[in-house]
């Protein structure tokens, strides 16, 4: 293996992440109904646990109610128990084949707790970012020690993948910040 390769393997597993940090994020909610308040909700169906976008239409009514509909009729009270138990904070309505999901305004106490949320998973993401610096770096020492690579270029390398970490963090910081906004402000 090179630096070239160990740099670009670490550039995909930050990207995701950063994916993974905006698909949490993106799930919190505000005071505006979105389909990503529950689609990532784990339900368990038939033995295997799926996520709600996998199992129902997700849907959006008059901006502050969620339509969800299962393909599945026999798995609504399932799906009603699921969102339930998560950390949204919102009860569900089975009606029939149907499960509604009223967003309420936020109290001021529940988008501090939001926000702490979002603080929690943004250090998740910062933490998952260093360990792939870490792991890369380990890499690359090892390239070093085993195969003769110079010290200049492992220098060189190790200043890249700082360089790197350092754009992946503020990146998710700017993310973070953003998020918190949306929350503090709607």
């Amino acid at each position: 293996m090179n630096p070239e390769t160990i740099l670009s393997e670490m550039k995909k597993r930050m990207d995701g992440a950063i994916l993974s940090l905006d698909k949490a994020l993106s799930s919190m909610r505000t005071n505006r109904a979105h389909t990503g308040l529950v689609e990532n909700i784990i339900v368990d169906y038939q033995g295997m646990e799926m996520p709600i976008s996998q199992l129902a239409q997700v849907s959006v009514s008059d901006g502050q109610m969620l339509i969800i509909q299962p393909w599945d009729k026999s798995i609504s009270e399932t799906i009603a128990r699921a969102i339930s138990t998560s950390d949204i904070g919102m009860q569900p309505n089975v009606d029939g084949d149907l499960i509604r999901l009223t967003v309420p305004a936020l109290t001021q106490e529940r988008r501090n707790e939001i926000v702490k949320l979002v603080r929690k998973r943004t250090e998740e993401g910062k933490i998952s970012v260093r360990n792939v610096r870490r792991s890369s770096i380990e890499e690359i020492r090892n390239l070093e020690k085993n195969s003769g690579l110079s010290q200049d270029e492992s220098r060189r390398a190790q200043s890249k993948i700082q360089e790197i970490t350092d754009d992946n963090i503020k990146i998710i910081e700017e993310n973070s910040l953003n998020k918190e906004k949306e929350v503090l402000n709607d």
